[in-house]
């Protein structure tokens, strides 16, 4: 199974020339706790360019007392992004992740653009989807054993 089959293809960008007070509007109004920041022009209508993070918003802008209004979305991004291919597999990714100690990673497909975004939420489903699967098989396999294989 590939990470395209399993993300969010329902996400949450912004320019990254627009404001951090925009982001944050942005973040309450579509319920969500981070935002892709994307760079949009003519060749590359959604290329990631970085996240911005409601804890970023706090963190870096808020708890310092920086002006808002001089910031925008591009100014508070890490300076590298990790993204994730659709055709990526699963298991890779999350080592990826794990290694750069992320917990959201915006997917892109052939040509670099935004496709979806894959969080720590979305493996966690997919995970618990598959435990569930694994311990349907060993019920199975005991009705099955004892259907089968009748006291003496």
């Amino acid at each position: 199974m590939s990470v395209g089959e399993i993300c969010n293809k329902e996400v949450v960008s912004i320019d990254r020339k627009a404001s951090v007070y925009e982001a944050a509007r942005m973040m309450r109004n579509h319920h969500v706790g981070s935002l892709v920041v994307v760079d949009q022009n003519s060749t590359t209508p959604m290329k990631p360019v970085g996240i911005v993070t409601d804890r970023d918003l706090v963190v870096e802008i808020m708890a310092k007392e920086v002006p808002e209004e001089v910031l925008t979305a591009g100014d508070i991004i890490a300076p590298e992004l990790l993204t994730a291919r659709e055709s990526d597999g699963i298991w890779e990714t999350i080592m990826r992740m794990r290694a750069m100690g992320v917990r959201r990673l915006p997917v892109v497909n052939a040509g670099g653009n935004l496709s979806g975004i894959l969080t720590m939420d979305d493996l966690l489903k997919f995970l618990a989807d598959e435990f569930s699967d694994i311990v349907r098989l060993i019920r199975r396999e005991q009705i099955r054993e004892r259907d089968t294989r009748p006291p003496d």
